[in-house]
């Protein structure tokens, strides 16, 4: 019986320090700010895919010229993927539909984009993506810019 109740103790003190670390993680990407909830479907299909499978929900943090895009249910320090600037091309936009409605944020948007070579999709809300195309369009001088 003491044996269980140390064995059930334990398994409670674990879970809520996986939570404290998740939570520290993610005040940690946070901390220096410019970042929003961002969905990524990596190798996204070109024709749209709306079963819902293939989405991460995410934390993506501006950095200079470059996105850091941070998976939300990890520990990892580093981050997942990272996507330059001069490297994105967007492709299109549209809302979710069928199954991905159940799968993204309710009221998120998703933007097809490219990056060198790879197709994938992002979701996020109506005011990140303004503050997404703004960032792309603001490349320095003489870098190319393919906003749709």
């Amino acid at each position: 019986m003491v044996l269980a109740l140390l064995v059930c103790g334990l398994v409670v003190a674990l879970v809520l320090v996986g939570l404290f670390v998740f939570g520290l993680r993610r005040r940690l990407i946070q901390r220096s700010g410019g970042t929003f909830d961002c969905s990524l479907r990596w190798n996204a299909p070109a024709g749209g895919d709306s079963s819902g499978k293939g989405w991460s929900y995410g934390v993506a943090r501006y950095s200079g010229d470059r996105i850091e895009w941070f998976r939300v249910f990890s520990y990892a320090p580093r981050p997942r993927r990272v996507l330059e600037r001069a490297a994105i091309e967007v492709v299109d936009r549209r809302a979710p539909d069928g199954d991905e409605e159940v799968a993204l944020l309710s009221d998120a948007i998703v933007l097809g984009c490219t990056h060198r070579g790879t197709r994938l999709e992002l979701a996020m809300s109506e005011d990140a993506l303004t503050g997404f195309l703004a960032w792309l369009e603001a490349a320095p001088p003489g870098q190319r810019v393919n906003v749709a």
